[in-house]
């Protein structure tokens, strides 16, 4: 039901979402996670399995190193699986997974339990033991699901880099976290072709003199180099007897490393973020299943991919900790046709979609058509991730895919957090471009250069004034670079993004704090610019830029992605320069705007805007590891 408020537009809960829901009163959630935040989350952790109980919740004595649930024993594979397979979830689907090219895959708990078992086992045949590293290299496919699994079993730490990245950027992860085996796959389909990832994997090798071993999951069938003593088969290890033996299961402390996962950083060398069983574990678990209102019945599916931190957490571990069903979906959006996400929620029976902007806006850019040609009324919740989605697709996603009765769970976090930090539940009013408020009992606030709070709707620097259970543990090898989140506002940690707080208490962000363009001493944020032209009727996709300006300081350059069908013209230009004027103000009216049929993004949606700038200014736009194409 959408209502309009003094804030401006509010979508708020049917009766039936709210019922259905596991929170029905969100205040009192919060209420009682602040009165007592280490009890709030020890009791989150009690609704998992430990080998030994905890002597102390959070623990703070070498701040800014948190520590969480300390002296307890666990591992996260065996509340993902080997809880689940002693109970009635055994023969429960675990996960469904379809190839861009039609291939279809499922496994229950148990046999994906016995599949991570095998590959366990034969890690450990190759001399992996716990701490060491692992890096994977593959694409979507049930594989790298096994492998992270696999690793985390025996207490190896994994390093998964994302199955498009250039041969530099494979090296140079592998050479960083000392990996002694690299698992990999021989290709990807992706939009119909072929995507060499052990050609690219046989190029880093060269470089790099870590790997001993080199296992080769055959995914494609396409010729490939196999050196001998180095490379083996994932088909041929598993079906040795070693693989089918009983694989006991490490047994780690809570704060034992899980994974690194490199952040794209926009200078210098990637860092490597490392987080670690036990909190990691109550974080992902208890924040999917309250935002995403986790059901025995339901089919989650997270479209995101799991060499990044929403795969990680969303697609792999979270899922699997609350028992549930999950889809995995190898190739693009729109391939062959406009409708292949449509066709594949209506085929498996999706309850709930999780998404990024950029996949919304790109399909909106094909019309309603496609959706409507398919039956999605076995959607109940939606979700974004990656980006702040516009007020405009986040009314499509909501009314065309939706059909109004689904709300929308807009999450903000990142690779460091781990887990959700704002976002809302079923249960939530909702006002289109905003995450709502933090999860309950996680402080956050907008603050000035001083580290004051700002007033209701001023923008300011979004800080973290509470340590959470998926927190950040260390930058891997770098200590130093760890310490620099906390360095700004000595204590709070520093997020790198700026947002603005409503009269209501919900955040609204802004973007990277790098992504904000001073005009004539007014700062500007590149996402409303963007969500201006967005919300223009001929705008699929838009970026904004500040480049040099001799009297306003910066001018405003925006680069236009123009729906289907929807004509180029000097006519439209000034039109659009009008529609920000009007939607923005005339401070963020552009001062030029470029129609293009594509824009530079990282592998997880995000548009580069510092490689516009450096192109815009003849400059070298510097380490491009991350970007997509």
């Amino acid at each position: 039901m959408k209502k309009q408020s003094l804030t401006g537009e509010v979508f708020y809960p049917s009766e039936e979402v709210v019922q259905k829901a596991l929170v029905k009163d969100w205040e009192a959630m919060d209420v009682e996670a602040k009165r007592d935040y280490p009890g709030f989350w020890g009791k989150m952790a009690e609704e998992l399995h430990w080998f030994q109980k905890w002597d102390k919740v959070i623990d703070d004595s070498e701040k800014p190193f948190y520590k969480w649930f300390t002296g307890a024993k666990t591992n996260i594979v065996y509340n993902c699986l080997d809880i689940h397979v002693k109970t009635f979830r055994r023969n429960k689907l675990a996960l469904i997974w379809e190839g861009e090219n039609g291939d279809v895959k499922t496994f229950s708990y148990f046999a994906l339990h016995r599949e991570t078992c095998k590959f366990a086992n034969v890690l450990r045949s190759m001399g992996v033991k716990k701490g060491d590293r692992v890096t994977i290299y593959m694409g979507r496919t049930p594989e790298i699901m096994i492998a992270m699994l696999a690793c985390a079993r025996i207490g190896a730490v994994h390093s998964v880099v994302y199955g498009g990245f250039s041969v530099e950027s494979l090296s140079e992860r592998i050479e960083d976290s000392n990996s002694k085996v690299l698992i990999v796959s021989d290709g990807a389909y992706q939009r119909g072709k072929i995507v060499p990832l052990k050609q690219i994997a046989d190029e880093a090798l060269q470089r790099c003199g870590t790997v001993e071993h080199c296992l080769v999951v055959k995914r494609t069938g396409i010729e490939i180099n196999m050196e001998q003593g180095r490379d083996m088969w994932y088909h041929e290890l598993m079906n040795l007897p070693i693989a089918t033996q009983a694989c006991a299961l490490e047994i780690v402390d809570s704060e034992d490393p899980l994974f690194i996962l490199y952040t794209s950083g926009t200078t210098g060398k990637p860092k490597a973020i490392l987080h670690t069983h036990g909190g990691y574990m109550v974080g992902t678990y208890t924040t999917l299943k309250y935002v995403f209102d986790i059901h025995e019945e339901d089919r989650y599916w997270c479209a995101a991919d799991p060499g990044w931190i929403t795969g990680h957490s969303y697609i792999v571990y979270g899922p699997l900790l609350n028992g549930t069903t999950s889809f995995l979906y190898e190739g693009a959006p729109n391939f062959p046709y406009p409708n292949r996400w449509w066709s594949m929620i209506e085929r498996y029976g999706i309850n709930i979609l999780y998404t990024a902007p950029t996949a919304i806006r790109g399909l909106m850019r094909f019309g309603e058509a496609w959706v409507n040609r398919h039956d999605l009324s076995s959607l109940r919740i939606l979700g974004s991730v990656g980006e702040p989605i516009n007020p405009e697709a986040w009314r499509w996603y909501h009314r065309v895919v939706g059909k109004e009765k689904c709300p929308i769970m807009d999450t903000w976090w990142q690779t460091e957090t781990g887990m959700f930090m704002i976002t809302p539940m079923p249960c939530v009013p909702l006002k289109p471009g905003s995450g709502t408020r933090p999860f309950p009992g996680i402080e956050m606030d907008v603050v000035d250069e001083n580290g004051k709070s700002v007033k209701a709707n001023e923008e300011g620097y979004l800080i973290i004034k509470t340590p959470w259970p998926a927190m950040i543990r260390t930058v891997y090898k770098d200590p130093e670079r760890y310490k620099q989140y906390w360095e700004k506002y000595p204590g709070i940690y520093m997020t790198g993004d700026s947002a603005r707080r409503d009269e209501d208490g919900y955040f609204w962000i802004i973007g990277r704090v790098d992504d904000v363009i001073k005009v004539s001493g007014y700062r500007l944020g590149t996402a409303e610019i963007e969500s201006a032209l967005v919300s223009h009727f001929s705008v699929a996709e838009a970026a904004a830029i500040g480049l040099p300006h001799e009297i306003k300081g910066n001018a405003i350059y925006t680069y236009v992605i123009l729906k289907t069908g929807i004509e180029k013209s000097t006519q439209l230009i000034e039109e659009l320069r009008q529609h920000v004027s009007h939607e923005v103000g005339p401070i963020a009216k552009p001062e030029h705007i470029e129609f293009v049929d594509s824009l530079p993004k990282t592998r997880s949606g995000k548009i580069m805007r510092r490689v516009l700038k450096a192109r815009a200014l003849g400059e070298d736009p510097g380490n491009i590891s991350t970007l997509e194409e």
